[in-house]
């Protein structure tokens, strides 16, 4: 890693941090003694686009993480990768006051007056610093770096006014990112209250003066109908074949799906498909069909080509788009998915069965209301990823001419 003249070079066992392996006695938490609260327990799965997602997070009780004095976490701490997908990175810094790691991730803990923590953090992302890492990983099926050969790394290392300073820069798109990203959150927490709101408790405005009356599915506003999702929605099967494209796509696998999230924000771009596809249009559902307790639903933003083991939903007409997305990314129509899928290792959801489920469409201006807010909560969404894709790749252009001193940087 080139570095400004005036940067020392250091190697990880020379600076002013601390190392911290996870626990591996007897006291190691079982896959029993896991729960749904209490002290997170981290693992590589948490770290993503270095950063926590803590979407399926784990916990251990009180007592268990008492038991424990190895691999415990705090604020400012780094976390890294060592074993698989080495080099992984992500700070922690959120409401959660205690964590405790595993095995295959360690804790960088630095002495705050000496080394910045942020700027430590920005370096261990850096690509560059990632392709250094990769010199001292060992292991071809299982790649890993133990703790004596981590601690040989060396880093280009400023002033600690000159860590700090290029660490603000880096954390100010770091902030409006995760801005943006807790706003999707709470547009997502809005959209699917709304649903509920209206189409499982019937609380819609004007409710109070339609009266209820009997049907299949229990007691519904009158005048409104019970149909099977099949009747307004559909599955679009159009198969993409695999070899070489007449021009790049998007692709989104179902590892870009992301859990309990309407708003799909990541995708790669391919000019050539090794399997069968399909393709996708802008305003449709995906709906990752494997392991569909995951959670996988999200609005393409786009038109592009999706894994043929993705459901594409489309609403057969215009005014049903809206509620075709809020009920098959629904809590009870995820469950129902789940409950109804075939194959024990790796159930899949099957379209012939999801599209008899029943559901409960309105008449007059509710469905036309319903469609209005709940589309613009969906454009705002997609809005937010895009600002956040922006505001990522400035950052990442910005971070190795950071860290390797080709924009000079001050204290002042």
């Amino acid at each position: 890693m080139v570095a400004s003249e005036n940067w020392e070079r250091k190697r990880l066992k020379d600076l002013p941090l601390q190392i911290i392996d996870g626990d591996r006695s007897a006291r190691y938490p079982k896959r029993s003694e896991f729960q749904d609260s209490g002290v997170l327990f981290l693992n590589t799965t948490n770290i993503v686009d270095d950063r926590l997602d803590l979407n399926e997070a784990i916990y251990i009780s009180e007592q268990k993480y008492s038991e424990i004095k190895k691999g415990r976490a705090q604020r400012g701490d780094i976390f890294m990768t060592t074993r698989g997908s080495i080099g992984k990175v992500a700070r922690f810094d959120c409401e959660h006051e205690t964590a405790l790691i595993n095995a295959q991730i360690l804790i960088l803990r630095t002495d705050p007056n000496q080394l910045d923590s942020r700027f430590l953090f920005h370096t261990l992302r850096s690509p560059l610093f990632k392709t250094h890492l990769a010199n001292f990983a060992s292991g071809s099926a299982q790649p890993q770096i133990p703790i004596t050969d981590l601690r040989e790394v060396d880093l280009p290392i400023p002033p600690l006014p000159v860590q700090r300073h290029i660490a603000g820069i880096l954390s100010a798109y770091d902030e409006l990112i995760e801005n943006s990203q807790r706003r999707i959150r709470i547009l997502e927490t809005m959209a699917g209250a709304l649903y509920r709101e209206w189409f499982v408790h019937f609380r819609f405005p004007g409710h109070e003066k339609l009266p209820r009356v009997a049907s299949p599915l229990g007691n519904i506003p009158k005048g409104w109908e019970v149909k099977k999702l099949g009747e307004i929605a559909e599955d679009m099967r159009r198969n993409v074949p695999k070899g070489k494209l007449d021009e790049p796509q998007p692709y989104v696998g179902l590892e870009h799906i992301p859990r309990r999230s309407l708003a799909l924000d990541a995708w790669e771009t391919t000019t050539e498909l090794g399997s069968n596809k399909l393709e996708f249009r802008k305003g449709e559902v995906l709906f990752g069909k494997i392991r569909p307790y995951f959670h996988k639903v999200s609005v393409a933003p786009f038109d592009g080509l999706c894994s043929a083991d993705t459901i594409v939903v489309r609403a057969r007409r215009p005014e049903h788009s809206a509620f075709v997305v809020a009920c098959v990314s629904s809590d009870e129509f995820v469950a129902h998915a789940t409950a109804t899928s075939n194959g024990s290792k790796m159930p899949r959801a099957n379209w012939g069965v999801l599209e008899e489920y029943g559901v409960v469409i309105p008449k007059g201006k509710v469905a036309a209301q319903f469609s209005a807010l709940f589309a613009d909560t969906i454009a705002q969404q997609q809005a937010l990823v895009f600002k956040i894709k922006n505001l990522g790749r400035t950052r990442d252009l910005l971070l190795p001419r950071l860290l390797s001193g080709q924009i000079n940087v001050t204290s002042n």
